[in-house]
């Protein structure tokens, strides 16, 4: 069910600095979004949806993102 009133700012940029550290770590991989999302498996689209920090993934997501690119979980959200 969506949401009835949008998540505040600080969340929202919360969110997109946790992106940021996501795009970061998967580059420092040498990894394509695509070779993530397949990993996942997640759709491509949905998966960038996250490192822009437009969706707000759930935490067995943000697991299997970490496990795919090689790196602990903390470091994307640290």
């Amino acid at each position: 069910m969506p949401r009835s009133t949008p998540p505040p700012e600080w969340v929202l940029a919360r969110r997109q600095q946790i992106g940021d550290q996501i795009r970061a770590a998967r580059l420092h991989a040498n990894l394509t979004q695509e070779a993530v999302a397949h990993a996942i498996p997640m759709d491509r689209a949905q998966y960038n949806r996250i490192e822009q920090g437009h969706a707000a993934p759930l935490l067995d997501t943000l697991i299997q993102i970490a496990d795919a690119i090689g790196v602990p979980l903390s470091e994307l959200v640290k």
